[in-house]
């Protein structure tokens, strides 16, 4: 039985009963609400033109987060609350400071991307709680907005001039009540114009449907099928919603492992991992695509695609995580590398799906560094993404760890160079030995990115640039050594 989408926008509760399943946020604001400020530039998540702020209850608790409403599907503001542009003009008609900063920093020229700016503004507004931001801080929350006219400089003066002027505040507590008034005690489904789709709240439903729809798509983030529908067109029957199972959003510490649910956000899963290898994981966080784009993806999602240019997994198994998989017939725990078994090909038997990943904890005489290059610092796909573990008995290598995004058909381990370093002395001997072995273990393509040559020698630069931070007792910190001086 089909139920309306019920969520909260401009000050009441709309219900929404005939929209396809596949309807974007972006269409249904501006199509059906006539609330035309949000724009539409990519449709697919990449200029930020359609930023919008999405408040929604984690353990009780409210959240405010920007996303990219034109890869969002509408069904999935189901029991949340919804923000626009729009609802930045205070009830007297007054602009909210992150608007009046923009007019007086003169950070809007043609206009067409101002909203976007505004609501990332805004979601950093909410955050700072009048701290003023600093300049990361602003880098970070502007990371997934493009803009051909001002050169940014004056956006950033508007991110800081925000908090300067006279606060407006916003009730959280009144927000969070009308949500919980909105949640469901049981699994939401809804149908429209032939296709459905499905939100379980439990992994036991979900383990249901998963049996009884084997070929319906599970969306987690929608920062990939979303882009099936706005650019492939193509037309999804059946989805399974992820974003409403608690269970799999859970993130703790045990038998010297952090499991992350597959449903906790890029945000979250990298915060948890960052808290253990701070110095190794910080700068390939940040630039993992865009703020808005981690706010909405999982990184469960980001593994079961499985691309081979993804930056996660990579590190994931260079630290040798493992991959638990569930279904019907119960769990299945394997080692992530052995998940992927050729391109777009995974080692998923019918019925199941990514529950939780299980990351190693740091352990005496680790060492370990993540590199990333691509053409720009922020919201960049990798030429080439390496990641480096290696465990150290003194100057001996006791184990060696080594895995590339960017080089095959797959995130793959280098298994020669691997067994070059694997009881050997650290020393630049060895290194040298690990580095021609890498011809062997990748036979990387050109294309728009990068060519062939270009990634062997990257991959080689980088073991290169691994060997000069760890090499001694006392290794450098993590990005101490500029990776062209390899």
């Amino acid at each position: 039985m089909s139920e309306p989408i019920r969520f909260f926008y401009r000050g009441a509760v709309h219900e929404v009963r005939d929209a396809a399943p596949t309807q974007t946020i972006l269409q249904h604001l501006r199509e059906d609400l006539h609330c035309t400020g949000t724009k539409e530039g990519c449709a697919e998540g990449d200029c930020g033109a359609c930023t919008v702020v999405i408040g929604s209850l984690e353990e009780g608790e409210l959240r405010l987060q920007a996303v990219n409403s034109c890869i969002q599907f509408t069904p999935t503001l189901d029991g949340k609350a919804l923000f626009s542009v729009e609802d930045l003009q205070q009830p007297d008609g007054s602009l909210h400071p992150v608007q009046q900063a923009l007019v007086e920093c003169h950070g809007s020229q043609c206009g067409f991307c101002t909203p976007g700016f505004a609501m990332s503004l805004w979601g950093m507004y909410l955050k700072q709680e009048g701290r003023p931001p600093s300049r990361c801080e602003i880098n970070d929350a502007l990371s997934g907005n493009l803009c051909r006219c001002t050169g940014y400089r004056p956006i950033i003066d508007a991110a800081r001039r925000m908090v300067e002027l006279p606060p407006v505040g916003f009730d959280r507590a009144a927000l969070a009540g009308r949500l919980r008034a909105l949640q469901r005690s049981h699994g939401f489904s809804y149908a429209a114009q032939g296709q459905r789709f499905h939100a379980p709240r439990t992994l036991d439903e979900l383990a249901r449907l998963r049996a009884e729809y084997p070929t319906a798509v599970l969306l987690a983030g929608s920062t990939d099928v979303g882009l099936w529908v706005t650019k492939q067109m193509r037309v999804l029957e059946d989805i399974i919603y992820l974003g409403q199972v608690e269970a799999l959003k859970t993130v703790h510490e045990a038998d010297g492992m952090l499991e992350i649910g597959a449903g906790a956000s890029l945000e979250d899963a990298y915060a948890a991992v960052c808290r253990h290898y701070p110095d190794e994981l910080s700068e390939l966080w940040q630039r993992f695509a865009s703020l808005p784009i981690r706010h909405a993806g999982t990184l469960g999602g980001n593994v079961a695609n499985g691309s081979p240019i993804g930056d996660s997994m990579p590190w994931l198994i260079a630290l040798g995580a493992q991959l638990v998989l569930g279904g019907a017939d119960g769990e299945r725990v394997l080692a992530l590398e052995e998940f992927y078994l050729g391109y777009q090909r995974k080692d998923l038997r019918p019925g199941e799906f990514v529950r939780a990943l299980r990351v190693p904890l740091p352990r005496a005489g680790l060492r370990f560094r993540t590199y990333k290059l691509a053409k720009r610092f922020d919201q960049d796909i990798s030429a080439v993404c390496a990641a480096f573990a290696i465990t150290l008995d003194g100057d001996v290598i006791a184990s060696a760890r080594i895995a590339f995004g960017g080089m095959a058909e797959t995130p793959k381990r280098a298994a020669g160079a691997e067994s070059q370093l694997a009881g050997q002395p650290w020393n630049e001997d060895t290194l040298r030995a690990a580095m021609a072995a890498l011809a062997q273990d990748y036979t990387p393509l050109s294309d728009m990115r990068a060519s062939s040559t270009y990634r062997m020698q990257a991959a080689r630069n980088l073991l290169r640039r691994f060997w000069f931070e760890t090499r001694t007792a006392d290794p450098l910190p993590a990005g101490a050594v500029n990776a062209f001086a390899a």
